[in-house]
């Protein structure tokens, strides 16, 4: 807790010393901790009286600690800062904290920035490396519905408008959009490091983002009451980023409210995923795009809008550093939001001789990248949570939804009276001009600038769809939309997979819906080695042709001990990197997430392209199959190298696998400290785009870097008999038995009895500890 205090206020400096400094003028410039401020003060007084409840604790148990006291790890902190102390929890702690929740689901600006480092390098062939969603293979959340006189309408199309022109509409002006001047793109890779920096703390942005969730109706369940299950994917972390929590009062009244149990963050009061005893509810994230990311034409501390020359925004802030002397940022704005290229050192960024000033409006001399995004407006989420946890009904759910304002997520719903529901709530601009949030814009151009927010009414939602049963996995809301929400979905293999097991499942059960979320089914495999097949022997050694022969009568399941699965990730990293990286640098870099399925779906097409030619061999022209067999042939040696050369020994697990690694102790370099602060490494099953996903950076390697923070299904005939499992233990504490005691469970898809009720709970306690106040 006191950790995420200082990184979401900028003051990792105060505790770490100066290697933290830039990371603490990034969030400096973002305002996080301004923003939480000023939030606590918009909050509703039951909400405020929560936030101060949950302080007063906190402030009580270290009343009478010591910093090593409360944490082993403050005293490894006493070499850089030898004098810390604890300082006391405020409602605003609470808040910041849901700042960088919002920040790792930030939706799209990696892929803004990517396109406009990309479209200069790879012209005419950036829309090969972002397909359109396919909307013909891959069901959206919602099958139907429009909007009909400014309110959404589950069902029916808007009349007068055929479903072509309202998805051209969707789509979003793209071919309209400005062109950057030269230099910007550099820039904006500079600019996207700082945000980097804040990932190693947070958990790097990631493919996998956004999770999965469904619910069905007692016509597909065993009980014949509603089921929701939900895992949510982020960044593993030690201690883990969910705590478990039943908040139950001994009588439930006005008062005292709370009947409610599920998953909450260390740090902020109440449950953010769970269920009462009426409603339960999860999350995933939708993908809406509520960032964009404008140049920005400066001439000293003047920007440019419309031919005027307007003032930034500037102020001063001290950075505290252990062990060193303070430095004093700068922090500039204009009215777009804070310019991010400050915070990379780029204060002159023309002294880059390639930089045409012509392409700046006339009143111009320098350019920097700015930031919009609906986080850095107070929102009123922190009251969504509360409201969540009191809701009733299915009009109350959404009645708290008004108010999840960021990030934008889809909600799902079930009732103990069988009802199932969905909803996107959020703040959603609504953009005008050359601006469909899919590019970074000309800020100094007004026309490009947002006009408010998409109202609640018309945010897509439905309740008891005929289907019986919503998925939601990151895949597209709606396929026809008036408004652009995102060009940025999840492409749908895991959502599809989901329906499709639903569709074919026979009545769903608490255990048998645990058991879909550990589904380890590859979706793009059948296709993917088709093509393997397709190749001649003569390109291939003998080895490989062994190797090959594992992948014919293979289930497609990525298993920890399955053959053929290690066999068919490692092809599938050397054909990304033999394909690809003689073009794309960096964290360019295929990703192998479900985009680059349908990336690569389409470019097996095609026996010739340039994608396929490596300009950095001899080679005049090189061909699909020469692409192809040449990865195969370099995964073969690989893992012979690595695991021996019975391509029928080789297992998955022994390739992908999880370490756990502690934020501040996990990589000090101190071998002992690492060795009692960090855990692992596990051995895991799934993968990238698969139901179980356990996300990997294939050029990288095949470690584990995204994935399930928890599962989670809720019986609601029978609460009671609902199942739970977090990534890591209940406790922060290394010595503590619940620090790791649930990971080997997380792995192997086991899940945990979840007793709610006061006679299931008593019946099922080991230890308990009353605290009574004085």
């Amino acid at each position: 807790m006191d950790v995420r205090r200082h990184i979401t206020a900028g003051r990792l400096s105060e505790m770490f010393g100066e290697t933290q400094v830039e990371t603490d003028e990034f969030v400096r410039t973002l305002g996080w901790r301004r923003i939480a401020e000023e939030e606590v003060g918009l909050l509703s007084p039951p909400t405020r009286d929560a936030l101060q409840a949950y302080a007063d604790g906190v402030n009580a148990y270290l009343e009478d600690r010591s910093p090593t006291q409360a944490s082993l790890e403050y005293a490894a902190l006493a070499v850089s800062a030898r004098d810390y102390e604890i300082e006391q929890w405020t409602p605003a702690d609470s808040v910041a904290w849901l700042k960088a929740m919002a920040w790792d689901l930030r939706a799209n600006v990696e892929d803004e920035t990517a396109r406009a480092v990309l479209e200069p390098e790879v012209p005419g062939r950036l829309s090969e490396l972002y397909p359109p969603y396919p909307f013909e293979d891959h069901a959206p959340i919602l099958s139907g519905g429009a909007v009909v006189d400014g309110r959404w309408q589950p069902e029916g199309v808007i009349p007068g408008v055929s479903p072509t022109e309202m998805n051209r509409r969707s789509q979003g002006p793209r071919a309209a959009r400005q062109a950057a001047p030269p230099v910007l793109p550099q820039l904006l890779d500079e600019a996207r490091t700082g945000a980097e920096r804040l990932d190693a703390w947070l958990g790097a942005f990631g493919p996998g983002v956004g999770s999965n969730s469904f619910v069905a109706t007692g016509s597909r369940t065993a009980s014949g009451g509603a089921l929701l299950a939900n895992d949510p994917h982020l960044a593993p972390s030690l201690p883990g980023i969910w705590y478990q929590m039943n908040l139950q009062c001994d009588v439930t009244n006005e008062a005292c409210p709370f009947d409610v149990g599920g998953f909450t963050f260390a740090g902020v009061p109440g449950v953010i995923i769970g269920h009462n005893d009426h409603i339960a509810w999860g999350f995933t994230n939708n993908g809406a795009d509520v960032s964009d990311l404008a140049y920005e034409a400066l001439n000293g501390d003047r920007y440019v809008r419309d031919g005027r020359l307007e003032p930034l925004d500037v102020h001063t802030e001290v950075i505290e550093v252990a062990g060193g002397d303070p430095v004093e940022v700068t922090i500039r704005a204009t009215s777009w939001g804070p310019i991010l290229s400050d915070v990379d050192d780029l204060q002159q960024q023309m002294i880059d001789n390639s930089f045409d000033i012509t392409s700046l409006p006339g009143q111009a001399n320098d350019v920097a990248v700015a930031l919009q995004w609906t986080a850095l407006t107070p929102t009123t989420t922190a009251d969504a949570i509360l409201a969540l946890n009191r809701a009733t009904n299915f009009e109350e759910f959404r009645a708290a939804a008004v108010l999840f304002e960021v990030p934008s997520q889809n909600m799902l719903y079930a009732d103990t009276e069988g009802h199932i529901g969905y909803q996107m709530p959020g703040k959603v601009p609504v953009r005008s001009g050359a601006n469909d949030g899919s590019f970074p814009v000309n800020g100094w151009d007004s026309s490009n600038a947002w006009q408010g927010y998409i109202p609640f009414s018309q945010l897509p939602w439905v309740y008891d769809p005929p289907e019986q049963f919503i998925v939601t996995a990151n895949q597209a809301v709606v396929e026809n939309y008036p408004r652009v929400l995102t060009t940025d979905w999840g492409y749908g293999y895991r959502s599809q997979r989901l329906i499709d097991l639903i569709e074919q499942s026979p009545p769903l059960t608490p255990e048998s819906a645990a058991d879909l979320l550990m589904d380890n089914r590859n979706e793009f495999a059948p296709e993917f080695i088709a093509e393997l097949f397709d190749l001649q022997d003569e390109l291939l050694t003998d080895e490989t042709i062994r190797a090959r022969a594992m992948l014919e009568d293979w289930d497609y399941q990525q298993d920890v001990d399955s053959a053929p699965a290690a066999y068919y990730n490692a092809v599938w990293r050397h054909v990304l990197a033999e394909t690809y990286e003689d073009e794309l640098t960096g964290d360019l870099r295929p990703d192998g997430g479900e985009r680059w399925f349908a990336v690569m779906s389409k470019l097996f097409n095609n026996d010739f392209g340039e994608w396929w030619d490596n300009r950095d061999t001899s080679e005049e022209y090189e061909l699909r199959d020469q692409v192809l067999s040449r990865a195969m042939n370099a995964a073969t040696e690989e893992l012979s190298d690595e695991l021996g050369d019975d391509p029928s020994q080789w297992r998955w697990g022994d390739l992908h696998q999880l370490e756990l690694t502690h934020p501040t102790l996990g990589t000090s370099g101190i071998a002992p400290l690492e060795a009692l602060f960090n855990r692992g490494p596990y051995e895991t099953a799934g993968g990238e785009g698969i139901v179980n996903a356990t996300g990997w950076l294939p050029y990288e390697g095949y470690g584990v870097d995204w994935v399930p923070s928890m599962r989670m299904v809720v019986d609601l005939s029978n609460v009671d008999a609902s199942r739970w499992v977090q990534l890591t233990g209940q406790s922060g504490h290394v010595f503590n038995p619940h620090y790791t005691d649930q990971v080997e469970a997380w792995a192997s898809g086991e899940t945990y009895s979840w007793e709610f009720t006061p006679d299931a709970v008593a019946a099922s306690a080991v230890d308990t500890l009353q605290l009574h106040p004085d």
